[in-house]
């Protein structure tokens, strides 16, 4: 088994994904033949050398160690630790064990408590005060996690989950050994109350990528993910259980693109007008405005706006005259619709639900986003009609509330396993579901799900739903040979601009993101 090394994951670069029991096979296969301690030596190793690349000043480190392997990964690790501070001449590791009442240490785990004693590792149980405080130093630079790893599951009471809260909540940076204790390296649920996260977070993956670490509460808890796959080769796509990542930065401008083309060369996109104020005095016809915007800057070759009623012309053909208003009556029209995308549902309120019928049968692409996919949730009479389209020619784009009314269950039962409620969806309704939130979630009926790896909390802000509504729109109104890869494209760029969002140029709000789309 050769060395190797941990590195960074960056959300341009592709890498495969491995749940729970995929992992303990991939582990299994690797231990055949190897001597004993090989695998913790080799991840030992790894958290000591991820913890000097990421926190290369710290000189006081506890280490937190459970009953299981990955305490005993921990232990490798402060060992090295220990001898690396006495190289340079300062600094003290601490270790502290959680051994719960009638548990023992597995054999490589007991054999590396020896060799950090041994080395003259302090190693200390972990008792709670009475105050409720914890025993690691609150002076501590840097605190690593090997409490629970791969063999984390929600966990509710007891000390096991005390101590995850703990770490979870800690000021310190913390670096988790495979998982952050607690959250499940499945789904990125965390059970209970959410923990106030103030400190830097890391988290070293080792042998494969879990899934949870990059989605739900996991873009939190886990931080900055390094993965190290310990010299073990062939893992790729064996067992995998999803994809993440995988795009360079989008295009800019069509300036590549064949001198022939022209704007029929990039589809039409047509949104669907948003609730007009007289309807209860709630307008949101700025929501299908601002897709429609988005639609614009990122190349659709002609855009169409449905306008809620005709007061509102005037006002809206000065602001955006390249927009193509149309009443509904006409954008809903049979001949119409079969050439073109539609954008249906945002800010439609409840008259969407009357121009649904006809959109669902005829247009030649469909994004259904917000009212349209509750009026979809309250009618199942459209339900068949949608799913009779075919998954290549329809988007949705719930959020997790919209996805909970479509599958008939809690908010918090989709938040508990999103790429399971996201690819549930796809195949019910036989579509492209791009579940929305802390990691993206995008399925189809067909192969693995995609976990967004781009976006952070400047689009917590209303509209920026509606921006991705019409970027997606324009990216699958140029009929591309994957409707899929299109899909993906557009939610990475969408997150990708709050990535890189300018602090100078201001707050982010829906309609600067709709200027800045591009094509994808």
């Amino acid at each position: 088994m050769k060395p190797a090394g941990p590195r960074r994951i960056c959300p341009d670069q592709p890498e495969w994904l491995h749940g729970v029991e995929a992992s303990r096979q991939i582990e299994t296969r690797a231990l055949a033949g190897q001597p004993a301690g090989t695998l913790m030596a080799l991840a030992g190793a790894s958290v000591a050398r991820t913890l000097r690349a990421w926190q290369p000043h710290a000189r006081r480190i506890d280490v937190i160690c459970g009953p299981g392997n990955n305490g005993g990964d921990g232990l490798v690790a402060a060992t090295e630790l220990h001898r690396h501070l006495h190289e340079v001449g300062g600094g003290r590791v601490r270790a502290w064990l959680h051994l719960p009442a009638g548990r023992s240490l597995p054999d490589d785990a007991a054999s590396a408590l020896q060799r950090a004693k041994a080395a003259g590792v302090t190693v200390a149980a972990i008792e709670q005060a009475a105050d409720g405080s914890w025993p690691w130093s609150p002076g501590a630079d840097v605190l690593i996690d090997a409490l629970l790893g791969l063999g984390s599951r929600p966990l509710t009471t007891g000390p096991t989950a005390a101590i995850a809260a703990a770490l979870a909540a800690a000021p310190q940076p913390v670096l988790c050994v495979d998982t952050p204790s607690g959250l499940d390296p499945d789904t990125g649920s965390w059970p209970g109350a959410w923990p106030t996260t103030t400190g830097l977070r890391a988290t070293l993956s080792l042998l494969t990528l879990k899934p949870g670490l990059l989605t739900g509460h996991g873009r939190d808890l886990a931080g900055d993910v390094w993965l190290d796959r310990l010299g073990i080769d062939g893992v790729g796509e064996y067992l995998a259980s999803g994809l993440w990542g995988g795009w360079a930065p989008a295009a800019t401008d069509k300036s590549d693109d064949p001198h022939a083309a022209h704007k029929g060369s990039y589809g039409d996109v047509a949104v669907m007008p948003g609730q007009s104020i007289r309807e209860g005095g709630h307008g949101m016809a700025g929501a299908a405005a601002l897709a429609a915007r988005a639609a614009l800057h990122a190349g659709a070759g002609r855009v169409y706006l449905g306008v809620p009623d005709s007061s509102a012309t005037p006002e809206w053909d000065a602001a955006w005259p390249e927009l193509m208003l149309r009443h509904p009556e006409s954008v809903v029209e049979p001949g119409f619709l079969s050439g073109v995308t539609v954008v249906a549902g945002c800010g439609g309120g409840s008259a969407i639900a009357a121009l649904l019928q006809p959109i669902i049968e005829h247009a030649a692409l469909l994004v259904l986003d917000a009212d349209g996919l509750n009026a979809v949730a309250a009618d199942p009479a459209l339900r068949p009609m949608l799913r009779s389209r075919g998954w290549q020619r329809t988007v949705i784009t719930p959020h997790p509330l919209e996805a909970a009314r479509l599958l008939g269950c809690s908010t918090q039962q989709v938040m508990a396993d999103r790429m399971g409620a996201a690819c549930g969806l796809a195949r019910l309704l036989q579509v492209v579901c791009v579940l929305k939130g802390a990691g993206t979630v995008v399925a189809a009926p067909e192969g693995l799900p995609w976990i967004n790896g781009t976006g952070n909390a400047r689009l917590a802000t209303a509209g920026t739903g509606d921006v991705l509504a019409g970027l997606l729109g324009a990216a699958v109104a140029r009929r591309p040979a994957s409707l899929l890869d299109q899909v993906r494209r557009a939610v990475h760029l969408h997150g990708r601009l709050a990535d890189v969002w300018d602090p100078g140029a201001g707050n982010l709000t829906a309609g600067a993101l709709a200027a800045r789309v591009r094509p994808v």
